[in-house]
């Protein structure tokens, strides 16, 4: 398997039919935790009538987010897998500070969980890196328009994917900052147009696990929304 995903040079062939199902399998098992996560972030506020974050939140973001990372290793999907390898390491952090918090961090459970957050990045790196350079030759082997368009849908992903990465880099600020997991209310309004676009993308892309994810989270990022601006709530806290 894996020697399949370094050397062929288009979509992944997973072999037999078997394979394929445990393959599609794994990747909508991965998108129900990922995107699950805020289903059961959703219950919780409507519960407590303010948008808050349950911890387990960031548990299902970090398996989610390995999961979805492997599935989007072997679909060869580019945009699939660009924001998982970074914000696996911004999930982890959340968790650090969670444990910490509860007085449950330990050196040795910090060292393990670093070293295993930032490994999973360094390989989910090399794999972008891989699946950039097929996608710039899948492009240039079509005709001029059909090219273009192509670059056009690979950029709003691409924007989608920045917005996404970058809501998590300012959550992440505001927590080193306050040494405490907090989301900030503008997390919702970037990751409301992150979801549109990426949604958007991969529908056009024919990434149909990716692209449901993305369609079942527009709502609830709405209504946290309601929740922080209309009901002028405080920033969520785990």
């Amino acid at each position: 398997m894996i020697r399949l995903i370094l050397q062929v040079p288009g979509h992944l062939s997973v072999g037999d039919d078997y394979s394929q199902i445990a393959v599609t399998a794994l990747g909508v098992t991965a998108a129900s935790i990922f995107y699950g996560r805020f289903i059961v972030q959703w219950v919780a506020s409507e519960y407590q009538k303010k948008s808050v974050m349950p911890t387990l939140f960031w548990y299902m973001s970090a398996v989610g987010s390995v999961m979805l990372l492997t599935f989007g290793i072997l679909d060869q999907s580019l945009l699939g897998i660009i924001g998982q390898n970074i914000n696996v390491v911004i999930y982890g952090r959340n968790i650090v500070h969670i444990w910490r918090e509860r007085g449950t961090l330990t050196p040795m459970t910090s060292a393990i969980l670093h070293l295993t957050m930032f490994t999973i990045a360094a390989v989910g790196l090399f794999f972008v890196v891989r699946f950039a350079y097929l996608e710039w030759g899948t492009q240039n082997e079509k005709g001029s328009a059909e090219s273009k368009i192509g670059w056009a849908w690979l950029a709003v992903g691409l924007l989608g994917q920045a917005l996404f990465a970058l809501r998590f880099i300012l959550q992440w600020i505001t927590t080193e900052k306050h040494k405490r997991s907090i989301v900030p209310n503008i997390f919702w309004i970037i990751s409301l147009i992150a979801a549109l676009l990426q949604c958007s993308a991969f529908v056009q892309r024919e990434k149909w696990i990716f692209a449901i994810g993305m369609a079942i989270t527009v709502l609830i990022y709405s209504r946290n929304i309601w929740f922080v601006y209309w009901k002028k709530e405080a920033p969520a806290q785990t």
